[in-house]
């Protein structure tokens, strides 16, 4: 699956997706400072979902009309960087849903909310 990472995404879940083979591209590497709007258009131009633990981004990606290829997934999780990190791994091998949707994962559930049709 084709990834975006948020730059506030921890370092050790980014890591652990690409040791599951996922094509995960992190914007603290990549294009640190960039706005929340250009990490949606980076999202949606390289149909890839967005990993992040910025609520902002729910708000963002429904008045945008974020494209059907694209989706985020909101961390919303609890405990330690490695419970995150298990959190994440767990919803990513779980589903692969993602493109579409705004996702919540917390600890013990996953919540999923169709985005709007985009242009």
């Amino acid at each position: 699956m084709r990834f975006l990472a948020d730059e506030n995404f921890a370092r050790d879940t980014v890591e652990a997706l690409r040791r599951l083979g996922h094509d995960v591209v992190w914007v603290r590497t990549d294009a640190s400072g960039i706005s929340d709007d250009e990490v949606l258009r980076r999202a949606s131009s390289e149909s890839r979902v967005l990993i992040t633990a910025d609520k902002d981004f729910g708000e963002l990606a429904f008045r945008s009309g974020l494209p059907a290829a694209s989706g985020i997934i909101l961390l919303r999780a609890r405990g330690s960087s490695q419970a995150r990190t298990a959190a994440v791994v767990a919803a990513v091998e779980a589903r692969d849903d993602w493109a579409g949707c705004f996702a919540v994962v917390e600890n013990d559930r996953i919540r999923m909310t169709p985005l709007p049709r985009g242009e």
